[in-house]
């Protein structure tokens, strides 16, 4: 079982970036999914999450209208698609996958991590 993230990098002030959360093991569409960031010295963040056992997604209020995460089936894989980051978005992003149905934003209810990807937003 493990989860693997991309699409990190460095991108300016206004731009977007896609992170990738691929997983191997298990099915993804069978799972809740979360996304959480941890910008240095802060605690990890949970930032999104899609559940398809009651249709559920989550977004945190930093990050409404900007971020938006989303699934395809056929890649076993889960989005999460960046718009307008701001210096503050700055932190290494983690996709985490549930075995409990709806979504979460503890980190304690998740089962497995994948190793991060660095997301850095220059002003």
């Amino acid at each position: 079982v493990q989860l693997v993230e991309s699409g990190g990098g460095l991108v300016q002030s206004g731009g977007s970036l896609r992170l990738s959360c691929a997983a191997s093991g298990f099915t993804l569409n069978r799972l809740t999914i979360g996304w959480f960031r941890q910008a240095p010295g802060k605690e990890r963040e949970g930032v999104s999450c899609t559940s398809t056992s009651d249709s559920s997604t989550y977004y945190v209020d930093s990050i409404k209208g900007r971020f938006t995460v989303s699934r395809d089936n056929a890649k076993n894989t889960v989005y999460l698609q960046m718009n307008s980051l701001k210096p503050d978005d700055t932190a290494v992003y983690y996709c985490a996958a549930r075995t409990s149905s709806g979504c979460s934003s503890y980190d304690s209810d998740y089962n497995y991590w994948g190793q991060g990807t660095q997301v850095t937003v220059s002003s």
